[in-house]
């Protein structure tokens, strides 16, 4: 069962690890992301950054849709973490409806990038797919913490 989708450009760090982690109650990070898929030291360094308890899956944004519909990822309590909205927006839309809400947890500043908070900053073409995924039914929301309150986002 997918409890959460998050962006966040650090992928597994402190709020992901504990607070998103514990909050959440679930037993497996999965990071989504096809150059961390293929990138040992960056698998070695999300391995040291996950909580003792987890299980952690690092998986290409193709292979994890494949994952997702195929149903082996059912049985386990899942917080999905993407590096980008363009992973999160291909995940979804692979997935055929499984996923029914986005967490925007961090974009970082990059040339061309409009501020929609503190903590995220998108492009055009990133606000269009965020909207073209609230379109469908999708919630996205912009939340950095759990202790924090949900911002709706909307274009």
């Amino acid at each position: 069962m997918i409890k959460l989708v998050r962006v966040d450009h650090r992928l597994v760090h402190g709020q992901v690890a504990v607070s998103w982690f514990n909050s959440l109650d679930v037993n497996t990070i999965f990071v989504v992301n096809d150059d961390v898929a293929k990138d040992d030291f960056r698998k070695s360094a999300i391995r040291l950054a996950k909580p003792d308890n987890s299980k952690l899956v690092m998986k290409s944004v193709d292979d994890s849709i494949k994952a997702i519909n195929s149903g082996v990822t059912d049985k386990y309590k899942i917080l999905i973490v993407v590096e980008s909205v363009a992973d999160a927006f291909k995940l979804i839309e692979g997935t055929k409806s499984k996923i029914k809400s986005l967490n925007l947890g961090g974009t970082k500043p990059r040339p061309g990038t409009k501020n929609y908070s503190k903590t995220i900053n998108l492009t055009s073409e990133e606000a269009d797919q965020l909207s073209k995924l609230e379109d469908s039914g999708v919630d996205v929301w912009i939340q950095q913490v759990p202790s924090d309150d949900r911002q709706k986002f909307n274009k």
